[in-house]
């Protein structure tokens, strides 16, 4: 197991004691400075919080019943949670508004209204908010298909497969 470079994986502790509420925040693979630079860029200013994956947590539980805390819905495969996790991904960056992105826009003297936005269009992937019939039916190109290094003589097979640009023949 191998760290990867510039993770920064932070822990807070939460321990009451005598009611009192003890919070610790650690540092458990980066550099603080590391973990600085990541406050800084993400919230303006700021302490060691689990804000964002907490609400990134809830935010998978609960459409996809096999992530709550108790339930008698199990992910037998992981491949049907993996699958279930990308859809609910999906829906929450091309089809769902968030309220956090959406911008003011000044109406002349009638004063403002505001424009709803996805993850999507706020990063500039899209223009509109998607459906779900245009999210199910969006065609993702496949990739590239690379021939396969051989040894020997090719057979006769390959030579006859569609490229789109020529071979040598050995």
């Amino acid at each position: 197991m191998v760290a990867w470079q510039d993770i920064a994986i932070v822990q807070v502790v939460k321990q009451r004691v005598e009611g009192v509420l003890h919070v610790e925040r650690r540092i458990a693979q980066g550099t603080k400075d590391l973990v600085e630079r990541l406050i800084q860029t993400t919230q303006g200013k700021g302490v060691i919080n689990t804000a964002f994956i907490e609400r990134l947590t809830a935010t998978f539980r609960q459409p996809i019943s096999a992530l709550t805390r108790r339930t008698r819905h199990l992910a037998h495969q992981a491949e049907t949670l993996a699958a279930s996790m990308c859809l609910v991904g999906c829906f929450y960056n091309f089809c769902d508004f968030h309220h956090s992105l959406r911008l003011k826009l000044s109406v002349g003297s009638f004063g403002h209204r505001w424009v709803q936005r996805t993850p999507a269009i706020a990063a500039g992937l899209t223009d509109h908010q998607w459906t779900p019939a245009e999210l199910f039916n969006f065609k993702i190109p496949s990739p590239p298909w690379i021939m396969p290094k051989q040894r020997g003589r090719p057979s006769t097979a390959m030579f006859q497969l569609p490229f789109n640009g020529q071979i040598d023949h050995v």
